[in-house]
């Protein structure tokens, strides 16, 4: 057994489930943050489903916001995954909502794990934190880690995107003000898809259950990059065993893929199934929008591809992502699995 011992923060989240997972199947010692110590044997058991190291896991109930939990927390621990983050199906009325418990919460987490010579923090962050704040110019080029989204531009960024942006950058200015050689790494993913391991889904699992429920008559005309859960668990991974990822940005994304691509894959996985491929018009989708509200956050994509250069974590760190399609077709075997989607 691996003696180092990693703590991993949302871990009843769609991503920190799966990389606890995988922790454990490594033979690390886990230690899982959650809000709610009532979620404890749910959670236990998912994961106990899928690994025999589940004696290697223990919980702590603690909130991003509680800055006197996380000096106990990371006493003794080698390695910090943060994973959780608020992540809302629908806008939040005040954006600080969203922006002071990430910020915040990740400043915590690095003041703590820095004070007990924790050796490094995986960070998940988002690729909305690289392609967006963007003029009309800037969209012809392709993005990479080393572009960083504009949060002052209002018109091209939602308090979302805009609260990724500024707790990734938060947390490089720590550690570049920080002289206790803490490393961090983060990781930015597009929208995580695969296996669902229970109904508590990641949110991005609705791109799917969307389009198979039946409750989209037609598509928004919107692609995003996409990723299968299980081969952000690996990357994160990586990020942590491997000396040349520290003080590194990795885009996490396996392609491109619109709503209606994604409707094709599921058409022809269930061809029995009434899937809509039709696309709305532009002016259609923004009306619908007043109605079917998850839709407000993408709307500035609408029409709009944002080109990534996603080969940096393959040639740095020999990560070999599934492809959408498996992340697509994964998803939809596990929402029906799970009976989300009947």
């Amino acid at each position: 057994m691996n003696n180092k011992r990693i703590l991993l923060t949302g871990i009843t989240g769609f991503l920190g489930a799966h990389t606890a997972i995988r922790l454990l199947n490594k033979g690390y010692a886990v230690v899982g943050t959650l809000r709610n110590s009532e979620r404890i044997n749910s959670i236990r058991e998912v994961i106990g489903r899928h690994t025999a190291n589940s004696s290697r896991l223990s919980f702590a109930e603690a909130d991003l916001n509680d800055g006197a939990i996380w000096p106990r927390l990371t006493k003794n621990i080698d390695y910090v995954q943060h994973i959780a983050s608020p992540f809302p199906r629908t806008l939040p009325k005040h954006e600080s909502d969203l922006l002071l418990p990430a910020k915040e919460g990740t400043l915590h987490i690095l003041k703590a794990a820095a004070a007990n010579n924790v050796k490094r923090v995986v960070m998940v962050s988002s690729l909305a934190a690289v392609i967006y704040g963007k003029s009309k110019s800037d969209l012809d080029k392709v993005f990479n880690e080393k572009d960083w989204t504009d949060e002052t531009c209002k018109k091209d960024t939602t308090p979302y995107i805009r609260s990724k942006a500024i707790t990734e950058k938060a947390a490089w200015d720590f550690i570049r003000q920080n002289n206790s050689g803490l490393e961090l790494t983060t990781i930015l993913p597009g929208a995580i898809l695969g296996s669902v391991l229970e109904s508590d889904f990641g949110t991005s699992a609705n791109i799917v259950i969307k389009i198979l429920d039946g409750s989209s008559p037609a598509l928004p005309k919107i692609g995003f990059d996409i990723v299968d859960v299980r081969s952000v668990a690996d990357l994160l991974i990586k990020a942590m065993e491997m000396p040349q990822a520290a003080g590194k940005r990795y885009i996490a994304s396996s392609g491109y893929l619109t709503f209606k691509e994604i409707a094709f894959i599921l058409k022809r996985e269930y061809p029995g199934r009434k899937i809509a491929t039709a696309e709305l018009p532009n002016f259609a989708t923004r009306l619908f929008s007043i109605v079917e509200t998850s839709l407000k956050p993408i709307l500035m994509d609408l029409g709009v591809k944002r080109k990534t250069d996603i080969s940096k974590a393959e040639k740095e760190l020999g990560w070999y992502p599934l492809s959408p399609q498996e992340a697509v077709t994964t998803c939809a075997k596990s929402v029906f699995d799970n009976g989300i989607v009947k």
